[in-house]
């Protein structure tokens, strides 16, 4: 059953330690089944709680996965194996356009904004005991969730938009609860809910957004919380309109004590209207990041939700970092202020060069997708032998098993690293990989 493998310990953490060491360096493959708690107890001569201990930390921690009498097993993506290191790595000469960054030469400069936050902090000092969130920078926050028609709520800080959401689903969700998620999805979210202990239930999405009947399955079956991405979803660029918004606010209406999150990365570098779910539960929480728009290292999202959500996880922080440093917040608003970035500049050039690779593909008879944002989402019908082809092609993609649970298979394409120029090479590389597929949903 385990190859060569032997899991050791005395104690349920050593032998929890044991088996997450195996799966981390392969020694226990993915989907592989572990013995018995009682075999596994006799072999190693204790008592079979102490195993059943193990195995009990082993699930919260996304390691492995129990289907009752069918026995325990790796879980086919544990936590311990991180969806970023399912990738093409690009040799020299081939070029990169699997990465999600943005295109550096539309981030603003930072260091007058850092300058100007160091002088304040000179000045004034942040000293423990102080408010966690900048005053100024929550009025900026809460006036652009105001525009956007964000219900009212107390503003949070975080490290990143991960962080907020870890955090929000720490304040309500216990290991082994369900959560809806879009299939595909973000990477990281899907290895976050598995790390979490949480069981992901997947959720399909076309163009405008998830799939009400999808969402409504998934709580109806017990899910307790529900994360969705408003804008320039990753990996697909859908974006939720206004007839899905309604839809999907009727869903979650039935369903008032589930929790619902809203990642609304796009905020800052896309040009479709935010429609929100927000106040849909009597649980939620709505994250902006300023990653994409300003520069990924910075590290720094807002947060809005219900006063009980957003308390919940502002106790806990206090409990960790503390807050996110002052200083940091006082850059974010002096960008913001002096507006450092103009959205429509921005999402008026990653339109362009996505919308002119879909176009190109349709003229090669190859659907793609890519409704906001900065990615094109290909459908493609073998997606191991697509990602070789375009590397040997010279392209490196985004292999689709990242970001997929159990929605068909396709390659993530990143427009932020593609010139005017490399549409069209792009396109004839896709097409002669992949061939027409046609494909109007993800899931």
């Amino acid at each position: 059953m385990l190859g060569e493998y032997r899991i050791e310990g005395r104690r349920a953490a050593d032998i929890a330690a044991s088996v997450e060491r195996a799966v981390g360096d392969g020694g226990l493959e993915p989907g592989q089944l572990l013995p018995s708690m009682r075999e596994l107890a006799a072999s190693l001569g204790v008592n079979p709680n102490t195993v059943a201990a193990a195995y009990r930390t082993l699930r919260e921690r996304g390691v492995i996965e129990t289907a009752g009498r069918r026995g325990s097993r790796v879980r086919p993506k544990p936590a311990t194996t991180a969806r970023e290191l399912i990738r093409a790595d690009a040799p020299p000469g081939v070029r990169n356009v699997s990465q999600g960054n943005p295109d550096p030469r539309l981030l603003p400069p930072l260091a007058g904004a850092f300058a100007a936050a160091a002088a304040q902090g000179d000045e004034a000092p942040v000293l423990y005991g102080e408010v966690a969130v900048d005053p100024e920078l929550e009025g900026h926050a809460r006036v652009a969730f105001d525009a956007d028609g964000v219900p009212d709520g107390p503003v949070a800080v975080s490290s990143g938009s991960l962080d907020a959401i870890e955090r929000v689903l720490a304040a309500h969700l216990k290991p082994g609860d369900a959560v809806a998620v879009e299939d595909p999805g973000w990477g990281s979210l899907l290895d976050l809910v598995s790390a979490l202990g949480l069981r992901a239930v997947p959720v399909g999405l076309d163009d405008e957004g998830p799939l009400p009947a999808d969402v409504e399955r998934a709580l109806s079956g017990g899910a307790r919380a529900v994360i969705v991405t408003d804008r320039a979803q990753n990996p697909t660029g859908a974006a939720i309109s206004a007839p899905r918004a309604r839809a999907l606010r009727k869903a979650l209406a039935a369903h008032k004590e589930a929790l619902l999150i809203e990642d609304d990365h796009g905020h800052g570098f896309v040009d479709v209207p935010l429609h929100p779910l927000a106040g849909a539960t009597r649980s939620w929480a709505l994250v902006r990041s300023t990653a994409k728009a300003y520069g990924p290292d910075l590290r720094l999202a807002v947060l809005t939700g219900d006063p009980v959500t957003v308390d919940r996880v502002q106790g806990r922080q206090r409990l960790g970092p503390g807050w996110v440093s002052r200083v940091l917040q006082r850059a974010v608003v002096r960008l913001w202020a002096d507006g450092a970035v103009d959205p429509a500049v921005v999402a008026a050039s990653y339109g362009r060069r996505r919308d002119a690779l879909i176009a190109a593909l349709a003229e090669r008879g190859v659907p793609a997708h890519g409704r906001s944002g900065m990615n094109v989402w290909v459908p493609v019908p073998d997606e191991t032998g697509a990602v070789a082809r375009l590397l040997h092609a010279g392209w490196a993609v985004a292999p689709g098993a990242r970001f997929r649970l159990s929605a068909r298979p396709g390659v993530r394409i990143t427009v932020a690293a593609l010139a005017d120029e490399d549409i069209v090479p792009v396109a004839d590389a896709v097409a002669s990989a992949v061939g027409p597929a046609p494909a109007r949903r993800y899931g």
